[in-house]
């Protein structure tokens, strides 16, 4: 039987989980713009806007401390951080773009090295993604392979329905659990999903992309790409599965503490070393690593596109440059 929950039943649904002691997370007003941020009741929700930064903050924050170190008259003593502390977090109100992106990073965070921080977070978190019934001119998920009605990466998945409410649907094992553990919120019946969104754009040819950045990485055309290119990250850091950190050792010499946090291959100084050599010294060989990374290098390694079509990279950049317009143009190269 169809399992549906009205907007007030969910509200309630998460006050019961805030009263367990349960951490949610969710799209909430942030002055003038929407974030995803920790609710402190169900009527903090905001729901089918899409939050100006991504949901991966709940998974690996703009920056935490990985150990502790300090120094007395007995020596040096270092304290790590408990990973397993982290809260039972709940992340509601995810769109399909938010909600596919942990499920990507699982691998580079589970390839050579296990990140803990990442992903015990994953482990203690319930993913519940919303079907999305608008898109505005930056939206490209169709382009990437993916939908405004797409469950990847939910373990439960809210679909609006006429009249209000949603459907609600178990998509995980993790789902199911946590639908039947508060089966009294939901209802039975018909109900009628609303339209999805249609973004207005056109499907990319992905493996034809990554054949011709394999052979083209001397172009001429990176030059193009990045003449207006800053050099400023914000499309790295509102991208949902961008994930470049550096570690740094910050505090004094009797104490401090070792902190990992977003760095963005964009930036100048990513890739110098420390004899002063940087081999990605100018704009256009950052960019072109940028775009490399994203449709060549990370399905070489995982087998998986490194982006999710959200659009926040084209909202954000000050320069107006369009990812969309980069690939369409790779695309019509012979």
């Amino acid at each position: 039987m169809t399992k549906t929950i009205t907007e007030q039943k969910l509200r309630s649904l998460m006050d019961l989980l805030l009263k367990e002691g349960r951490r949610v997370v969710a799209p909430r007003q942030a002055g003038s713009i929407v974030l995803y941020e920790p609710i402190d009741s169900g009527e903090q929700l905001v729901l089918g806007i899409m939050p100006r930064r991504s949901a991966k903050e709940t998974f690996f924050p703009l920056c935490e401390t990985i150990l502790t170190y300090g120094k007395d008259g007995n020596g040096v003593m270092v304290s790590d951080v408990d990973a397993g502390a982290f809260p039972e977090t709940i992340l509601v109100g995810a769109p399909p773009c938010d909600a596919a992106a942990p499920a990507v990073l699982d691998a580079v965070f589970s390839w050579d090295y296990n990140d803990e921080f990442f992903l015990e977070r994953r482990k203690k978190t319930i993913i519940i993604g919303l079907a999305c019934t608008a898109a505005d001119d930056a939206c490209f998920c169709t382009a990437v392979g993916l939908s405004p009605r797409d469950d990847k990466g939910s373990d439960l998945f809210l679909t609006p329905v006429a009249g209000g409410g949603y459907l609600c649907d178990a998509v995980t094992k993790k789902g199911k659990v946590f639908l039947d553990t508060y089966a009294s919120f939901l209802a039975g019946g018909e109900a009628k999903p609303l339209p999805s969104a249609e973004p207005a754009a056109t499907p990319l040819d992905l493996a034809g992309i990554k054949d011709w950045l394999e052979s083209n990485f001397e172009s001429p055309l990176w030059q193009e790409f990045a003449d207006r290119c800053a050099g400023c990250g914000a499309c790295a850091f509102l991208c949902p599965v961008c994930h470049c950190f550096d570690i740094v050792d910050e505090g004094t010499e009797t104490k401090g503490a070792r902190r990992k946090s977003w760095d963005a291959c964009g930036f100048g100084k990513f890739t110098n070393h420390a004899s002063g050599h940087n081999p990605r010294d100018i704009q256009n060989k950052r960019y072109r690593n940028r775009i490399m990374h994203k449709f060549k290098y990370y399905q070489d390694k995982f087998g998986q596109t490194l982006c999710t079509g959200c659009g926040r990279c084209v909202r954000s950049c000050p320069v107006g440059i369009d990812i969309r317009a980069v690939l369409e143009e790779i695309q019509a190269k012979p």
